[in-house]
C-alpha cells in the first residue's frame, strides 16, 4: 500500500506494481516492528531504475536502426538540448566525470551528433551544441516516450502519483546537495 511502511520481513511494491522487492534489516532501519526505507535503500533504487531506463533506451535505439550511439550517450544529448553549452557547464548539469563525458563526446562529434567549436570569447574552450542528426533522434526518442507515458497513465491518480515521486526526488536531491554543500542532513 503506498504511503505506508511494510512490516519487518514483508515485501513492498515498486511504484509501477511490476515487482516486489524485498525489504531486509540490511536495507530498513527496524522501527517498532515497521520497515523504514533508508536514503541508501532508495540511492541504490534511483541506480537500478537508470539502468533499466538505459536498457529501454538501447531497446529504443535498436528499433531505429540506431547503432552507432550508445544509451548513455543519447542521456548527453538530452542533457544537452536545445542550448550551446561549455564542456564545463556541461558536466556541472549533468554530473557526469571528465574523462568518461570527454570520450563519450569524442564519439558524439566523431559520429555526427554534437558539433564541438572554439569559443569566440576562449580559444581554449569548446562550445557543444546538437546536430540535426543528433535533434532528429531526440524528437524521436521523445515521440517514443511520449506514447508509452500516455498509454501508461490510466487516470488522474497515475498522473498524481508520477508528480509526487519526482518531487520527493528533487527534494532528495537538494537534501543530498545541501549536506555535501553545507553538511547539513
Amino acid at each position: 500500500m503506498p504511503g505506508k511502511p511494510a512490516k519487518s520481513g514483508t515485501n513492498i511494491d515498486d511504484p509501477v506494481g511490476s515487482e516486489r522487492l524485498p525489504m531486509t534489516s540490511s536495507t530498513a532501519i527496524e522501527s517498532g516492528g515497521d520497515a523504514v526505507v533508508t536514503h541508501l535503500e532508495i540511492a541504490r533504487l534511483i541506480e537500478r531504475a537508470h539502468r533499466r531506463f538505459l536498457d529501454l533506451l538501447r531497446v529504443e535505439l535498436t528499433r531505429l536502426g540506431t547503432d552507432d550511439i550508445s544509451p548513455s550517450q543519447v542521456m548527453l544529448l538530452f542533457t544537452i538540448g536545445t542550448d550551446e553549452l561549455s564542456v564545463r557547464d556541461l558536466l556541472e548539469r549533468g554530473h557526469y566525470l571528465g574523462s568518461n563525458a570527454s570520450y563519450n563526446l569524442k564519439q558524439l562529434v566523431d559520429a555526427g551528433y554534437v558539433h564541438r567549436s572554439a569559443s569566440l570569447r576562449d580559444r581554449r574552450s569548446a562550445r557543444l551544441r546538437l546536430t540535426a542528426k543528433a535533434s532528429g533522434l531526440c524528437d524521436a526518442i521523445r515521440a517514443m516516450h511520449d506514447t508509452v507515458h500516455r498509454q501508461s497513465m490510466r487516470d488522474e491518480t497515475d498522473a498524481h502519483e508520477l508528480n509526487v515521486a519526482y518531487s520527493v526526488l528533487r527534494r532528495l536531491e537538494m537534501l543530498w546537495t545541501g549536506s555535501l554543500r553545507y553538511g547539513e542532513g
